[in-house]
């Protein structure tokens, strides 16, 4: 079991649940894109897309004051089929579980820099099919984005729209 040192958890950052997260995506189909801009001036954390078009939101919150502090989040839903919350090993979730957080319409996912586990699975809600287009379709031209800039970083000159 990757859980295996509780204690850890103030020694993992955002990039290390990002990581560990992205593994379990992608063991459930799910292909993540980190940091993605979404309508409204929101950026989602891990947006992801399985084989049948669903979408996956991942927000991570490393801190309870992280966690606490948002106030944004339920805008998140309206961009995706599911929505996790992503915590560090060894962060208490006891506020997960409350009705301001929604339990019922969020998962919980808890990761270390090299693995995560789904304590709570996220329930699916179909999103608009025309908003699931569009949302899609901005994915898709920002991963390829990414892409061409890893193998052409001069390609970034040209912009992106």
């Amino acid at each position: 079991m990757f859980l295996q040192d509780c204690a850890m958890a103030h020694d993992l950052s955002a990039t290390d649940v990002l990581r560990g997260t992205c593994r379990w995506l992608l063991r459930a189909g799910v292909n993540p894109l980190a940091e993605v801009p979404l309508s409204g001036g929101r950026r989602a954390d891990i947006l992801g897309v399985d084989a049948a078009g669903r979408l996956t939101l991942v927000e991570i919150k490393i801190s309870l004051a992280d966690l606490r502090g948002d106030r944004k989040w339920p805008d998140y839903l309206d961009h995706c089929d599911r929505f996790f919350w992503a915590v560090p090993a060894g962060l208490p979730t006891g506020d997960l579980n409350t009705p301001a957080f929604r339990p019922e319409q969020t998962g919980l996912i808890v990761a270390d820099r090299f693995d995560a586990e789904a304590v709570r699975e996220a329930p699916w809600r179909p999103l608009n099919p025309a908003r699931r287009k569009a949302i899609t379709l901005a994915l898709a031209r920002r991963a390829a984005h990414r892409w061409l800039g890893l193998v052409d970083p001069e390609s970034a000159l040209l912009g992106y729209d």
